[in-house]
């Protein structure tokens, strides 16, 4: 049998006309730019890994969009 780490998700995301990292519902290192949020969520994610935690960045928009059909 597999054993499945829990890991933190920490998503970059649109936020009140900027950018900013989300995890688990709290929103944090706002920024003007999506590259600032990006480096924000990167150091948060290096933080918690080398606290030995499993950890993912997503970056909201970057990938496939679904449901485009004509």
């Amino acid at each position: 049998m597999r054993n499945i780490l829990e890991r933190a998700v920490l998503t970059v995301t649109r936020h009140d006309g900027s950018w900013a990292v989300e995890l688990d519902g709290d929103v944090m290192d706002q920024s003007l730019d999506k590259e600032g949020a990006c480096a924000a969520a990167n150091r948060r994610a290096r933080a918690m890994m080398d606290r030995g935690l499993a950890c993912q960045v997503v970056v909201a928009g970057d990938g496939l969009r679904f449901g485009l059909t004509r």
